[in-house]
């Protein structure tokens, strides 16, 4: 082992094998894995290095296999074998190991995880890249403190299954919970279950990142008699599928003309077209035609055709003619501005909405005008 005996004298893996302490066969052990991981090998070095490697995970001092843990922790040069006995070891000398050495198998690292208790589940949960392998095992076996760090584990590779089976097992942990709802990607089947389970902020933060179900966000906007969390207007023009998201809720018969009437008082002029197209049974190209180009009746024939109340069309009326007449220009501040007025001119017309819409209405103009004014203030300071 020519090049390993550059750095090494005999006398140093004289001491290695038979040094009177722990302490100088550590020092030893610690100089000699250096020395391996810094020289290049042969496969006739490499053979050599694996036997004295398997003869420090043998030692029987505490402190030499943990110097051997810890400096070969991330090399490939340790064989797969002495990786596997260091994995079973005390946690001084497996954690480094588990957490980082790359000659485990998948195999491997899901037997661990089955047998090895929480401890080596962390350990394992926090490796630099997971297979769905393991965090199947995960899934299915590790305690609280491993699943969510491995759900925190943006290079964690999870099945929707393994996904599934998480929520199924923790849904009364918050840490995993949140773990699970702030992964950069989510299965809609997982986000639709978390959204009954997590609090309001992390919902928000579901709705934001996640494209969500049209009947989530029924159940969030009709669910449980109070304030939901997630207006069904906002989430109607978030929607990245407008028509079936209109589709569904046509489906459920809540396709209303007081949603209908509160997405078009701000401004959500493509959900409204797509809304008229599904009641009327007309395609979308001939009814934004109707609504915008065809003169003063089409508006009211595709209307009537939709079968919208007959005493809301002034104000629908209305609401078109205004979005025609006024500049937008689709900033984040002129969408804010476009929505108030809006709403101001929705809410003077001689033929006012329900009282409940008329609510709903001011309170939305309420936190525009809020938002507004609190953005010109920092605008100024």
């Amino acid at each position: 082992m020519a090049t390993t005996r550059a750095a090494l004298t005999d006398e140093d893996i004289r001491t290695l094998l038979k040094g009177a302490t722990a302490d100088e066969r550590a020092a030893a052990a610690q100089k000699l894995c250096h020395a391996m991981e810094c020289s290049p090998l042969t496969d006739e070095e490499r053979a050599v290095a694996a036997e004295i490697l398997r003869i420090m995970a043998a030692d029987a001092a505490e402190l030499v296999r943990r110097a051997l843990a810890t400096t070969l922790k991330a090399s490939a040069l340790v064989p797969r074998d002495v990786a596997l006995k260091l994995a079973r070891d005390v946690e001084s000398v497996c954690l480094p190991v588990l957490a980082f050495s790359p000659v485990f198998t998948d195999e491997d690292l899901a037997d661990i995880v089955r047998l090895g208790g929480p401890v080596r589940q962390l350990a394992i949960a926090r490796r630099p890249t997971l297979s769905q392998s393991v965090t199947d095992a995960l899934a299915r076996h590790g305690g609280e403190r491993p699943v969510a760090a491995a759900c925190s584990n943006d290079k964690a590779d999870f099945s929707e299954a393994a996904l599934q089976r998480i929520v199924d097992r923790f849904e009364e942990s918050e840490r995993v919970l949140m773990a699970v709802a702030y992964r950069a990607v989510l299965p809609l089947s997982v986000t639709e279950r978390l959204m009954a389970l997590v609090g309001e902020q992390v919902r928000e933060h579901l709705v934001a990142r996640h494209q969500i179900p049209p009947d989530v966000a029924l159940e969030l906007a009709f669910g449980t008699g109070e304030r939901a969390t997630v207006d069904l207007v906002d989430q109607a023009a978030r929607t990245a599928d407008v028509k079936g998201f209109v589709a569904h809720l046509h489906q459920t018969r809540r396709l209303t003309p007081s949603l209908l009437l509160r997405a078009l008082a701000q401004g959500h002029m493509t959900f409204f077209e797509w809304a008229v197209a599904e009641l009327a049974g007309v395609p979308h190209h001939r009814t934004w035609l109707m609504i915008h180009d065809a003169g003063p009746l089409g508006l009211k024939a595709i209307y009537e055709r939709a079968g919208l109340p007959a005493r809301l069309f002034s104000a629908f009326r209305a609401a078109v003619d205004t979005y025609h007449s006024m500049e937008f220009e689709g900033g984040a501040r002129d969408r804010a501005r476009f929505q108030e007025t809006m709403l101001q001119r929705f809410l003077t017309q001689a033929q006012p909405a329900a009282r409940e819409d008329v609510d709903y209405l001011i309170e939305k103009m309420d936190e525009i005008s809020r938002a507004l004014r609190e953005q010109g203030m920092a605008e100024t300071a």
